[in-house]
């Protein structure tokens, strides 16, 4: 889709299965799909679009994994999501047409409603599938963002 300049993603039963293993410590591990990361630090940068994160926990886990993909804009612990994606709009010069954004759950909903362009994983919540312009055939950590970068861009 000609126009888009910011990919804006959820975490947790997006770029994830969704599940938290957690120790007596805390958080042990998230898995995350290659082909998601492909897409997000080869693909949506060969298209000058800049790929964001926005969630609403706080993990060392997801910081990591950003900074292997390269992806500056991480927003963590953001349970109001708007006023962050707002902002990245606003730093970016985008109109509701220039953003794409792909989320799993209800509180992905206010900010999907402000996007020209809307994912979601096929295992989302329904609430999500009722308002998404394409739902993934793949499951959310099972190569969903990939999936519905390749579908915006017609790859």
């Amino acid at each position: 889709m000609d126009g888009i300049k910011l990919f804006v993603m959820d975490v947790d039963g997006t770029l994830t299965d969704g599940k938290i293993n957690m120790g007596p410590d805390g958080e042990l591990f998230k898995s995350f799909n290659i082909r998601d990361g492909y897409g997000i630090n080869e693909i949506l940068p060969a298209h000058g679009i800049v790929p964001a994160i926005i969630t609403g926990r706080t993990s060392r886990i997801v910081e990591n994994r950003a900074r292997e993909l390269h992806i500056t804009e991480l927003h963590q612990g953001h349970h109001d999501k708007l006023d962050t994606l707002k902002a990245l709009m606003h730093k970016y010069g985008c109109e509701r047409q220039n953003v794409a954004y792909i989320g799993d759950d209800v509180l992905d909903i206010v900010c999907m409603r402000e996007c020209g362009l809307v994912g979601c994983p096929a295992d989302a919540s329904q609430q999500v599938k009722d308002i998404a312009t394409y739902i993934c055939q793949a499951r959310g950590g099972d190569g969903a963002v990939r999936e519905f970068i390749e579908w915006m861009l017609n790859l």
